[in-house]
């Protein structure tokens, strides 16, 4: 099977799909003036605009990986996710304390998805 790439730069593709399986790398705010409820706004905000680019959706998340750059915005970063996610799919999930490659960026999101039917 083909490998399906969007959004493929010289370090990375944004989205990979492969076998009805979606890969997104991992998401960062853009705007890393705002605090952890709004980063991870923003990030999800990604997330979901890249889903639906790949056919999928918040409702058809296989895994999540959650990096943040401080464990303590971790509830900050969950009352966010909380209000998100999907009621009765939420997914197998992972959140870490991790030092990130921006050390302004305070959350990183990498999530697997499958593609609708």
């Amino acid at each position: 099977m083909a490998v399906i790439r969007h959004h493929v730069g010289a370090r990375l593709s944004e989205i990979a799909i492969h076998n009805g399986t979606v890969y997104l790398a991992g998401q960062i705010a853009d705007d890393t003036e705002q605090d952890i409820s709004g980063q991870t706004r923003e990030v999800l905000g990604h997330i979901d605009r890249l889903l639906a680019e790949a056919n999928s959706d918040k409702s058809l998340l296989l895994s999540v990986q959650i990096y943040l750059s401080d464990m303590v915005d971790f509830s900050g970063m969950n009352a966010v996710w909380d209000g998100w996610v999907a009621t009765g799919a939420t997914p197998p999930r992972a959140t870490v304390e991790s030092k990130l490659a921006n050390p302004k960026c305070l959350v990183e999101i990498v999530v697997v998805a499958a593609q609708r039917d």
